[in-house]
């Protein structure tokens, strides 16, 4: 029998769910979220709804808060930020300075101007002398040129450097977003940079035992905005998954708010009480909404494409002393 395997990793439990073709539940499974190392509470709640079930997985699909959790409490690599072409004091910018405490900023020469026309030609000689000297204390490189979203290549020839000189994993500002507005695209940058560590152990874990459990189908993760995206892009672009867990609960609640008929209703709201905190989104036509300013997490207004949510904290496993 054909089947889809969905696991739900949050701040206190993991659930996972298999699904026949019809999207009928077929086992579920909860365990205690094991935050040192996820791939002991999945493996668990995996194993328990495959077992004594000869199924042929066809899907799996993962929604996490690990990106949210690392952001929020300051987890993650040491990172390194390249910026080309802005004039020095765009790193005390509020947000970007919060986001990079101690870690090491280089501006080079370069840059282009609105109209993607190069400004100012890259410094490549001042781009190898930075890197060097910050590769030793870092674990990831973040870049971020003047006007990239108009015209990258200044971005990208930093990030061959990188590559080239170091082998470290880098992120481009624009390979996350299109829109203007420098400090927040750094922010965005920094925080996916920073992220990259943590992402990749979940997700070579998580490969790990979907292998032993002789698993072959593709891994999709959540995205924040409730879509699905693969393992090996999650792998460059982790940032996209802050707010992976609540948007998936969002994006489940939204298949069950239907009148008799079928037809979503025209507003419904959502709440999502999980075990540490409570989250409410508001469907509109049986879609959710979508945060025309970015994801807001930690404290931080990233340029992460995300549902629009309500978060408290209080969840289910609080303790009310009065």
């Amino acid at each position: 029998m054909r089947a889809r395997l969905g696991i739900d990793t949050g701040g206190t439990y993991t659930d996972a769910v298999l699904l026949d073709e019809g999207g009928r539940v077929m086992a579920s499974r909860k365990a205690v979220t094991t935050r040192h190392d996820l791939a002991i509470c999945i493996g668990e709640a995996v194993e328990a709804v495959l077992r004594d079930r000869d199924v042929d997985i066809e899907l799996v699909g993962l929604s996490t808060t690990l990106a949210t959790n690392a952001i929020v409490e300051g987890r993650g690599g040491r990172v390194g930020l390249l910026l080309a072409g802005f004039g020095a004091g765009l790193e005390r910018r509020p947000g970007l300075a919060q986001a990079l405490g101690s870690d090491p900023v280089a501006h080079v020469d370069g840059g282009h101007d609105a109209h993607g026309l190069e400004r100012m030609p890259l410094d490549e000689a001042m781009a190898r002398r930075c890197i060097g000297e910050m590769a030793k204390r870092v674990d990831a490189f973040a870049i971020t040129a003047r006007f990239a979203v108009r015209n990258p290549a200044h971005e990208r020839r930093l990030g061959q450097l990188v590559e080239g000189m170091t082998g470290l994993p880098c992120t481009m500002g624009h390979e996350l977003s299109a829109r203007l507005d420098a400090p927040r695209r750094a922010l965005t940058t920094v925080l996916n940079a920073r992220l990259l560590p943590e992402i990749a152990r979940l997700l070579a874990a998580t490969g790990a035992l979907l292998d032993r459990l002789g698993i072959t189908a593709p891994l999709m993760v959540v995205r924040g905005d409730g879509s699905l995206m693969r393992a090996a892009t999650v792998q460059r672009r982790p940032v996209e998954t802050i707010l992976s867990g609540p948007a998936a609960s969002v994006v489940g609640a939204a298949r069950l708010a239907g009148g008799k008929d079928g037809r979503p209703f025209p507003q419904a709201l959502v709440s999502d009480v999980g075990g540490t905190t409570t989250d409410i989104a508001l469907l509109q036509d049986g879609r959710p909404r979508l945060d025309p300013r970015g994801a807001m997490v930690g404290g931080f207004r990233t340029m992460v494409e995300a549902i629009e949510l309500r978060t408290s904290g209080l969840g289910g496993d609080s303790a009310v002393d009065r």
